[in-house]
């Protein structure tokens, strides 16, 4: 009994976080609409800006690297290879493309121009919400979700999902150091990535009966 209330429980409180966050998504939008949220990505570039230096900078591309389509590609076939399971790597590709359509739709809908003259780097395309924190949180997070079905040590997975978990954040950081999205564009990214990430995931853990497949 006290397994299946803990079971509810933690299905009550993801789909909690997924609407609580989806909300948290839908503010920032009417805030970019009704033009009240310049403050808030001034604010953030200004503290951002502080640690502009060529070194910085050097390491930041690097960084952001991560979220660019090559290295998501990459990894999703590496993923073919390294898992067992042939589905985990099916699904991280499925998981890509979902994600990435989905992120040039909300694009195309908002349509927000992106950021000028602070740009380090040239980006094309509308600003909101960034593809690179979206894409990412959602990618990497998948990476995290199927990393806790695997077999390897409790402690390697905590370890493994920290690094992972703090790669997310990065990325999402070096978007406003270079100068390619507004706070907001990131924020945005991120927030509406978990609660899709949330979705997919409990759609697709129905067809991995095998739950502690090895890598």
């Amino acid at each position: 009994m006290m397994k299946n209330k803990d079971r509810s429980g933690n299905k009550n409180l993801k789909w909690i976080i997924a609407i609580t966050l989806f909300f948290l998504f839908l503010i920032i939008v009417v805030n970019i609409y009704k033009d009240n949220i310049a403050g808030f990505d001034d604010f953030f570039y200004k503290q951002i800006s502080l640690l502009i230096s060529d070194k910085m900078t050097s390491f930041v591309k690097i960084i952001t690297n991560f979220g660019s389509a090559i290295s998501l590609i990459s990894i999703t076939l590496l993923t073919m290879l390294l898992f067992k399971n042939k589905r985990y790597g099916i699904l991280t590709m499925i998981n890509l493309v979902v994600i990435f359509l989905f992120n040039l739709f909300l694009k195309s809908v908002f349509a927000r121009p992106r950021p000028i003259d602070i740009n380090i780097i040239e980006e094309n395309g509308y600003s909101f919400p960034s593809a690179h924190s979206m894409v990412s949180t959602a990618f990497y997070g998948f990476i995290i979700y199927l990393i806790t079905k695997s077999n390897i040590d409790k402690k390697q997975k905590l370890i493994y999902s920290l690094v992972l978990g703090l790669l997310i954040i990065l990325i999402c950081i070096t978007r406003v150091y270079l100068g390619v999205h507004y706070m907001s564009d990131v924020l945005g990214g991120l927030l509406i990535a978990i609660p899709y990430l949330i979705l997919f995931t409990t759609l697709i853990d129905k067809y991995l009966p095998n739950k502690k497949s090895s890598k």
